[in-house]
């Protein structure tokens, strides 16, 4: 095996534990972003463009999802200290 599919078969595995994890924390979805973007430079490098292009998106679309999260658990956290004058 040389160096390419190893980083490939690193990122799809990455991409594969993340996403099992990520109900257990907000972290594996930012963790399953990075490892999409992971995916995406072996399409790339590989010359799999179609393969680079999906996972770049799907990499945009695991971030949004974690910001959406980070701004729920932010707007949950706001009312926790007891009523607003």
């Amino acid at each position: 095996m040389d160096a390419l599919t190893l980083f490939g078969l690193f990122a799809v595995t990455a991409m594969l534990v993340c996403y099992a994890m990520e109900d257990r924390s907000h972290w594996f979805v930012l963790l399953f972003a990075a490892s999409c973007a992971l995916g995406s430079a072996y399409g790339f490098l590989q010359g799999a463009w179609p393969f680079g292009l999906v996972e770049a998106i799907w990499s945009v679309v695991a971030l949004r999802r974690w910001h959406l999260q980070a701004a729920v658990r932010k707007g949950a956290g706001e009312g926790t200290c007891g009523p607003r004058p």
